[in-house]
């Protein structure tokens, strides 16, 4: 092409039109970043996204300010910046201020702040402080100043039962200091020294007493049941010890026997006496759960002959079956030593077994002008909240779901925590062998035989 002024000028004008529209684009853009935010997680399990159920919780709350008394530390205030960040994308009303406990250290001592990088929570008039920066811990704390009034899961005592504040084995107190956490408070109560339940008592715990109750505390049970009150009866298969008034009144039949499930075996379980529970029916308690859970020495249960056909008892009752053991076990009736087979000549009962069941009932049936409804979890076996148990599989978990359910907190039902199984590396020893040959052997012999075979080609010129 011949360059001719003309030509020179056309250009010039294409290169600052150019110019022009770029610009105009780059700031196009800018303009939009402000307006429209999208953010991609690519990180296993998407740890850096606010769980499904964190998410939930935001939306039953108001307006939240947390203060973050850490000193002028730039990586500890990122953190907590970057932590907080996460749930203001889902809640823009969610506030987040900076101060310096050195500069008010009056302010510091009257909130009880101890540790640099401590949090402290405010919503409707509650306050909780955190210390931990993770979203199961920050969760943990918004979900404790959610709760609508305090929640007191009162314990029975006083007839050999698990210990809610016990160190034992077999008692609850790693259980019940979970749901310290979670902003439950548990309380133990002995109805032969206070022959009361408090009218504040958000749900009953009867969690398997080991010697008979007398006939007026299980009336005392009973007219809690009857005025509305929820209850969680964890049971082991072993006598009633003097409640057997309260399962004819909530129409349930318990199978005589201990469950044995070959499935468990098949899974590593030497013990004979554990049940696995793999599959949950749809019911709020157990919605989305998918974690295996594990009943050491528990025993089935049933719906009363009048309730089978609806779920419906004539009290208002209707059960559903939550908890339920595969079709290869059975209620073992015999000694578990041995070898053993089921044996319906000897009593035995074929599975699947119920080992835990939700009652509900409409509330205003017992107390005129209530607006929730009544809530009964029965499960056959008590052990796997114990101290022992209840680090096994999804135990945990299930519990604290009853608790809250029970509670009237569904939508504080399975906060899970986020877990990062990429930041470690898992290596075989044969990896790791040829892992470590490569590096001293493979690797320097091959940077020598190339440096060799680049000194001979430059030799041969």
């Amino acid at each position: 092409m011949q360059v001719t002024p003309k030509s020179r000028l056309q250009v010039r004008l294409q290169n600052i039109a150019f110019v022009v529209l770029f610009i105009g684009v780059m700031g196009l853009l800018a303009w939009l970043s402000t307006r429209y935010v999208y953010q991609a997680d690519w990180t296993a399990g998407a740890r850096n996204t606010l769980s499904a159920p964190s998410q939930a919780l935001l939306k039953e709350l108001g307006a939240v300010q947390i203060t973050a008394y850490a000193r002028e530390d730039t990586a500890l205030r990122k953190r907590i910046g970057e932590l907080v960040a996460r749930y203001q994308r889902y809640k823009p009303d969610l506030k987040l201020a900076f101060v310096n406990p050195d500069s008010a250290p009056e302010k510091v001592r009257a909130l009880g702040v101890t540790v640099d990088g401590e949090l402290v929570i405010e919503h409707g008039g509650r306050v909780e402080r955190l210390r931990e920066l993770s979203e199961q811990a920050l969760t943990n704390a918004l979900a404790r100043v959610a709760r609508r009034g305090e929640r007191s899961i009162v314990f029975l005592s006083g007839h050999g039962e698990r210990d809610p504040h016990g160190e034992a084995n077999h008692d609850l107190g790693l259980w019940a200091r979970q749901l310290e956490i979670k902003g439950l408070r548990a309380h133990a109560l002995n109805l032969g020294a206070n022959p009361q339940i408090p009218d504040a008592t958000s749900v009953l715990v009867i969690a398997a007493p080991q010697t008979d109750l007398l006939p007026g505390e299980v009336r005392l049970i009973q007219d809690y049941v009857k005025g509305g009150g929820n209850l969680l009866w964890l049971t082991d298969p072993e006598p009633l010890h003097g409640l057997k008034p309260l399962a004819e009144q909530l129409g349930v039949e318990f199978v005589p026997g201990v469950i044995v499930d070959p499935a468990a075996q098949l899974l590593g379980v030497s013990r004979p006496e554990f049940a696995l529970v793999a599959e949950y029916g749809p019911h709020p308690v157990t919605r989305g759960f998918r974690s295996i859970t594990l009943y050491p020495r528990a025993q089935g249960m049933e719906l009363s002959a009048a309730d089978n056909s609806t779920g419906d008892s004539a009290s208002g009752w209707r059960g559903t079956a939550i908890l339920v053991t595969g079709a290869a076990s059975w209620a073992e009736t015999g000694t578990l030593s041995g070898a053993i087979s089921f044996d319906s000549g000897k009593g035995d009962k074929r599975g699947p077994l119920n080992l835990g069941i939700a009652f509900v009932r409409d509330a205003a049936e017992t107390n005129p002008g209530a607006q929730q409804e009544q809530r009964i979890v029965i499960t056959g076996d008590g052990d796997f909240l114990s101290n022992t148990y209840l680090g096994n599989g999804g135990n945990l978990d299930l519990g604290l779901n009853i608790i809250n359910w029970l509670a009237h907190d569904d939508s504080l039902i399975s906060i899970p925590a986020k877990t990062a199984p990429d930041t470690a590396l898992h290596l075989s020893r044969t990896a790791s062998l040829l892992i470590g040959l490569g590096l001293l052997f493979v690797v320097p012999l091959m940077l020598l035989a190339s440096g060799l075979l680049i000194w001979l080609q430059r030799r041969k010129r």
